[in-house]
């Protein structure tokens, strides 16, 4: 009798797959959408640096002047205490969050969003950021982390400067421990054993007196036996 594959006990959603949810600070996003708060502007002030398990930025809580509270993406130089500027009135400061219109270009600007109102979706992990290259009418050009450029709606959020946690990459694990600790914060599974090593009642792969590559499965394939190589989305030359 031969055993579940790990996509198959993935799938069943046990304990070992499950993210450790319970764990989290809290939603890391800009306050709710508002134009009138916006225009009238507001400040705050840094009460407390957290971290936040699997995360790899710090975050950061703010109290406003009307006593509510936001959790978001700390950036580079910012400290307990500062205060923080929000509206399209701000300063282009460090840590200060402007609307897109109100922000100089060439500057380097983190979390921003891709639909106003949506909270911050872009250049959020740490030590990234991303570069108002341009605005036009209702769009702004912005360079994202990975080089691209894109179109974005001139009146979305933006949070000045570089998320904090820069270089955590550089640094390597050493130890199996501390991967191990890694992947329980982040819901990984750890180890994982690739299915060549396996023996063929096992995995697909698996069995053979000589290691031998992934085996390609149909699309059709039911779950299972759909591991490794799946069929290729597309075949020939890229043109363009």
């Amino acid at each position: 009798m031969g055993k579940r594959l790990i996509v198959q006990r993935r799938g069943r959603g046990g304990s070992v797959f499950r993210s450790p949810r319970w764990k989290k600070v809290g939603p890391a996003k800009y306050r709710v959408f508002n134009e009138e708060e916006i225009k009238r502007g507001l400040k705050g002030k840094v009460v407390e640096l957290l971290h936040d398990p699997g995360r790899g930025a710090p975050l950061v809580k703010i109290v406003f002047e009307d006593k509510t509270e936001m959790l978001t993406v700390a950036v580079e130089g910012l400290y307990v205490g500062q205060i923080i500027e929000y509206g399209e009135n701000a300063a282009p400061r460090n840590g200060n969050i402007l609307p897109l219109y109100s922000i100089p270009e060439g500057t380097k600007i983190c979390n921003v969003e891709l639909k106003p109102g949506d909270g911050g979706k872009i250049a959020r992990s740490s030590g990234t950021y991303a570069i108002l290259l341009a605005k036009s009418g209702s769009k702004a050009l912005v360079q994202l982390p990975s080089g691209k450029t894109k179109e974005i709606n001139i009146r979305c959020r933006a949070t000045i400067g570089v998320v904090a946690g820069g270089g955590r990459v550089e640094k390597p694990f050493l130890k199996a421990g501390k991967k191990y600790h890694l992947s329980r914060s982040k819901a990984w599974k750890y180890p994982t054993v690739r299915g060549k090593a396996m023996g063929a009642y096992a995995h697909p792969h698996g069995g053979g007196a000589h290691p031998k590559g992934g085996t390609p499965v149909p699309r059709t394939a039911p779950p299972g036996q759909k591991v490794g190589h799946i069929a290729p989305r597309r075949t020939g030359r890229r043109k363009g």
